[in-house]
């Protein structure tokens, strides 16, 4: 949430200081930055004593608030438990009530005959090498 209070405070900046198209510049009423921020100013302490004008309207907005902290705290969990068990090759937990997830082959599935090698001769202590052809 404070990361979008951050953007959209940061693109009202850049927005007010773009200048305007020329075409419509005699059309819109000429506002001086000094004039735009002390509207801002103005509505920010108008949006400070609104919980004192309407109690109601801001305690349900804190309890839904709550709700959407407890909301994405769980999602996080989810993802954290999914991605975890993912990425370790655990099975996941699954919850209660949801469907569990199709069986799919693990790793390390070799069995202690498959890792043992295949040949197990000697190596030859001499090895012929061709005789030399003549230039």
């Amino acid at each position: 949430m404070r990361f979008f209070i951050k953007a959209a405070f940061w693109l009202t900046i850049v927005v007010l200081l773009l200048p305007s198209e020329p075409s419509q510049q005699g059309q819109t009423a000429q506002v001086s930055p000094l004039e735009a921020l002390g509207a801002a100013q103005a509505a920010v302490e108008d949006a400070s004593g609104f919980c004192e004008r309407n109690p109601d309207a801001c305690t349900i907005g804190s309890q839904a608030f709550q709700s959407f902290g407890e909301k994405a705290q769980y999602g996080a969990k989810l993802l954290y438990e999914f991605l975890s068990a993912r990425f370790t090759g655990e099975a996941a937990p699954v919850a209660t009530g949801s469907i569990p997830a199709p069986h799919k082959p693990g790793r390390h599935t070799l069995t202690q005959s498959d890792l043992e090698p295949a040949w197990t001769g000697t190596e030859p202590s001499y090895v012929p090498v061709p005789p030399k052809r003549p230039l």
